[in-house]
């Protein structure tokens, strides 16, 4: 993707000139992948693989002795300078060696106490706030990305089909999610999300944690997960049973069915998030349900499993030609259990391109 980095880079430096700012600090780990190609993985708050000074002239990649020769191979637009005594050190012999007098920042990945070290080593430099400017970027995907993105979903449902094949009374929703981890990391770089795996009950919590409870036949068997590929994220769900379901897992189920459909038939590039997310609502809504959709009916993926757009009652901003979101109504009902299908889809002008395949879906009459 070198012509994209460096399409990147350009309209950051354009950026730059309008914010009159002499340089941008980059923390935020999938803005730094997105604008130099370094996939490095932070392993916490308090630890960072990095991070990107960009200036008008310069593309500097901070890092230490443990991924020189990573960010050597997979940065070659930018110099990598390692630090071996904190990066706060660095950056302020590089301030004053680069003149640099404003610096934006991602105000959102920066804690608190770097904050504060970052300030008192920087003085007199002023650190203002960056604004949302990678993340819009990041939201339109280009050629590269899209394909990237639809390998990660191809993956996903090869892991899923052979999942699926092997589903039967008695397996642990743990045991489930290992096959999942085990399959993804084999034809993938991992899982995009530690997978979900919820059956009968727990199929009610939308962000259930795989436990040792084991599936049963007529009951609902949530498993939403998504492959990482080269960078880039997928993400599906698909509501599954062993034998017959009970009436009302049927209904709520076509429900839901509905609900994603009519969706799919609304969105297309110049429709709200908000308004993506009430066609859903509405038909949910319509077979009293109404409270029983917690959530917002999607999300963006890219370089991260949620990023802008939202397709949320929050969201009054229009979706653009060529964002990646996903489309997920569910229903859950405590006690009982839930249901939710999700599938990716590509914005375009009059319409979307369905990213997932059309498999894994019952019918249960209307």
């Amino acid at each position: 993707m070198a012509k994209e980095i460096k399409s990147r880079l350009s309209r950051l430096r354009k950026a730059l000139a309008a914010k009159e700012l002499d340089a941008v600090l980059i923390t935020c780990p999938e803005n730094r992948f997105y604008l130099s190609g370094f996939l490095a993985d932070d392993v916490g708050l308090d630890e960072s693989a990095g991070c990107l000074l960009i200036t008008r002239q310069e593309n500097l990649l901070l890092t230490d002795g443990r991924y020189k020769e990573q960010a050597e191979s997979q940065a070659p637009f930018f110099q990598t300078i390692i630090y071996k005594k904190g990066v706060a050190r660095l950056l302020r012999q590089l301030f004053g060696e680069l003149q640099i007098k404003r610096c934006g920042y991602e105000p959102a990945f920066v804690s608190c106490a770097m904050f504060k070290r970052l300030k008192k080593a920087l003085s007199p430099s002023i650190l203002t706030e960056f604004g949302d400017l990678i993340f819009r970027m990041r939201s339109v995907k280009g050629a590269e990305e899209l394909e990237t993105i639809k390998k990660a979903q191809q993956i996903a449902e090869e892991v899923f089909e052979g999942v699926v094949s092997t589903l039967r009374p008695g397996l642990s929703e743990r045991e489930i999610a290992f096959e999942i981890l085990r399959g993804l990391y084999l034809k993938a770089d991992g899982p995009s999300f530690p997978p979900i795996v919820a059956s009968g009950p727990n199929s009610a919590l939308p962000h259930a944690v795989p436990s040792e409870r084991k599936i049963k036949e007529g009951e609902p068997i949530v498993i939403d997960m998504g492959a990482r590929f080269e960078g880039y994220c997928s993400d599906m769900t698909r509501t599954m049973f062993l034998g017959e379901p009970k009436g009302f897992f049927k209904k709520i189920y076509m429900v839901v069915k509905d609900a994603q459909e009519a969706a799919q038939e609304a969105i297309k590039a110049g429709i709200t998030g908000r308004e993506a997310d009430n066609v859903a609502r509405e038909v949910i809504k319509k077979h009293g349900f109404d409270g029983f959709f917690c959530h917002g009916l999607g999300h963006g993926v890219g370089v991260a499993i949620h990023e802008a757009p939202a397709l949320s009652y929050r969201n009054r901003k229009r979706l653009r030609s060529g964002m990646v979101v996903t489309i997920e109504p569910g229903i859950y009902v405590a006690g009982k259990g839930g249901v939710r299908l999700e599938n990716m889809a590509v914005v375009k002008e009059d319409g979307i391109e369905i990213i997932t395949s059309n498999k894994w879906y019952y019918d249960f009459g209307r």
